[in-house]
């Protein structure tokens, strides 16, 4: 997701624990604000109550049932009341994600009133996850009413556009349908050269989504958007190419101007032989252009059942023979999201899609 600061990115500590009482009490304050009898101090007791055993989305889920316990309102008016409170006490990320679930879940039989509702709440907590739950049962109507977000003067609904829909949004429950290319392509179009580069990420996003299950077309795109030109269009091309470059599509190399295949390595030379769980391996590579032009250098760390690709660097060639030499730190530092185990491993550079050079090390415990 990108995320602007305030949002899912620009926290350092669990992202779970910005679910909680402060959070739940501003949107008590916000909702109270827009409907009197709203009693907040039960809605806060009732939305704390076993949230600190709950991780992030449970603990989404959990705020928001205790909202709908304590709207006893037909969802149209609900929805005009969280509106209201969106207008009336600043909303943040964590205290409008809950609302914004709500709404994704309570609003499915009032399209627009639940459509309208996301569309102000997205500048203070972005709508993306909510929206998916009306594309995926009201396509048409829905799609509609984000071509119409797609030309708002807000950048979060414009991104909203963009992001909510998404093929393969992470976190977001999946769309059948988006998964076939061309509905949201009006989209794309009117945001390409958005000059919001909040926007524009969320549009890079959203063809690298449509490339991993068509290239081709995804790959047409972006050709026809730099022909057309822009004042940002390039680097929207060259962020949604890089999954394609990662794997070495050469038609994506040729688009951007490499030639699929080429170049060799002279050397490759890494610091020692082991590395110790948790530490890093340095290592030096020296690269021969054979053509002029750009050479996109990637490394990979393969071992049984995993290969794992990263970028190393990219240069541009004056000339044929024209040689580089890139020096990279690779770190096994433990993550939560991956494991590790030791092991043999090998080490492989990939110059303009092509593995030319390998060489062997062993993971050991730290």
């Amino acid at each position: 997701m990108s995320a602007p600061p305030g949002s899912l990115s620009a926290v350092a500590e669990p992202l779970k624990e910005m679910i909680n009482l402060e959070s739940v009490r501003r949107l008590a304050d916000g909702v109270a604000a827009a409907w009197a009898p709203f009693r907040g101090d039960d809605f806060v007791s009732a939305a704390t109550t076993g949230l600190g055993g709950l991780e992030l989305k449970d603990r989404v889920r959990h705020v928001a049932q205790a909202l709908d316990g304590a709207l006893p309102l037909p969802f149209p008016e609900a929805a005009a009341a969280l509106r209201e409170a969106a207008a009336r006490v600043r909303l943040d990320m964590w205290s409008g994600w809950p609302a914004t679930d709500y709404v994704g879940t309570r609003g499915l039989d009032h399209l627009d009133e639940a459509m309208a509702t996301l569309a102000a709440l997205t500048p203070y907590a972005t709508g993306e996850f909510a929206v998916r739950p009306f594309l995926d049962r009201h396509r048409d109507d829905a799609l509609k009413i984000m071509y119409g977000w797609a030309g708002s003067a807000d950048e979060h609904l414009r991104r909203l556009a963009s992001e909510g829909s998404r093929p393969r949004l992470p976190w977001g429950s999946r769309v059948r349908w988006l998964m076939s290319p061309g509905p949201t392509l009006p989209i794309l179009d009117l945001l390409r050269d958005d000059p919001s580069e909040y926007v524009r990420r969320s549009v890079a996003n959203h063809v690298n989504d449509l490339a991993k299950d068509h290239p081709e077309v995804a790959i047409d795109l972006l050709g026809r958007w730099r022909t057309e030109g822009g004042s940002h269009v390039e680097r929207v091309v060259r962020h949604a190419m890089r999954g394609l470059i990662r794997s070495g599509h050469p038609e994506a190399l040729s688009l951007m101007g490499a030639v699929p295949g080429s170049g060799a390595v002279e050397s490759l030379a890494l610091d020692g032989t082991e590395v110790a769980v948790g530490e890093r391996l340095p290592f030096t590579v020296t690269v021969r252009a054979d053509s002029p032009g750009p050479v996109v250098l990637k490394y990979a760390v393969r071992r049984d059942g995993s290969r794992r690709i990263f970028h190393l660097g990219e240069r541009v060639a004056t000339a044929s023979g024209q040689r580089f030499t890139v020096t990279k730190s690779h770190s096994f530092r433990p993550v939560t999201t991956r494991t590790e185990p030791p092991g043999p491993r090998v080490l492989e550079i990939v110059v303009n899609g092509e593995v030319r050079a390998s060489a062997a090390f062993t993971l050991v415990e730290g």
